[in-house]
């Protein structure tokens, strides 16, 4: 079955930096999309970025674009996203899932625990 587990969440100051990574099983990541997406508390599901199958094309919100970078590796069916001069508007869950790019592409239901990021000082 579809298992994603991500990890490397944590508390960091604002203007800091996290990389965050995703482990993939169960399924044929290396041919398709995947994203991350992430829930503010109080807040619904939003879309941060997307990758395509070889990581040549990638996909940002305007509210990260800029700051994170999305990747992939296939060899080991790990997706990372680096955060860099982190908000405490970024504060939120973080999950990686199946698909995209765009929250209307993206299978929810394939989310692991997620891991959570905090910008705070």
């Amino acid at each position: 079955q579809v298992q994603l587990v991500e990890s490397g969440g944590g508390l960091v100051q604002p203007g800091g930096s996290l990389r965050l990574s995703c482990a993939a099983s169960g399924f044929s990541f290396s041919v398709g999309y995947m994203s991350w997406v992430r829930q503010a508390p109080g807040k619904g599901l939003e879309w941060v970025s997307s990758i395509n199958l070889s990581g040549t094309n990638t996909w940002y919100a305007d509210s990260v674009k800029g700051r994170f970078t999305i990747s992939r590796d296939n060899a080991t069916n790990t997706l990372y996203l680096q955060m860099n001069s982190l908000k405490s508007e970024d504060t939120a869950v973080y999950y990686c899932a199946k698909g995209g790019p765009g929250l209307g592409l993206i299978d929810t239901g394939s989310r692991g625990q997620g891991t959570q990021v905090t910008a705070s000082s």
